[in-house]
């Protein structure tokens, strides 16, 4: 008799572009999304409890959540970070969270489509040139 392979294990295998690092850093910029910046609903969720249901965020809403979770645990390396785990734009976020959404680890709504996710900010402007580097005179 064989184990069952997790879900998440299945999906690595069949589609490769994104390491599974990736997925954790989605699935945790979402819990951020809603812990931290209240997103989705009127005011953050406390730790220890899911948000309801209703606490919902938009692709658009879930990418400006995810590039401020990555500033903030990256800082200036957020976009090599990313790039070295398959993600290059904003639509692979997109293609990340639809993956997750097939294996049942996210949800969305009716009005939710995987295009929401497209060009919603350009990674270099985004992750390196809002850093303002000066050296010592």
């Amino acid at each position: 008799m064989s184990t069952p392979i997790h879900p998440i294990m299945e999906l690595l295998n069949r589609d490769r572009r994104y390491k599974l690092e990736a997925y954790q850093f989605v699935r945790e910029a979402l819990d951020y999304a809603h812990r931290a910046l209240g997103m989705g609903s009127s005011q953050p969720v406390p730790a220890g409890q899911e948000p309801p249901p209703e606490a919902h965020l938009t692709g658009q809403q879930l990418c400006e959540a995810i590039r401020q979770f990555a500033v903030s645990q990256f800082g200036y390396l957020a976009m090599t970070v990313l790039n070295n785990w398959g993600v290059h734009a904003t639509g692979d976020f997109g293609e990340i969270v639809y993956n997750l959404i097939d294996i049942n680890e996210m949800r969305k709504s009716d009005s939710d489509r995987r295009e929401d996710f497209d060009d919603v900010y350009d990674f270099e402007e985004a992750f390196v040139r809002q850093f303002d580097i000066q050296l010592p005179k």
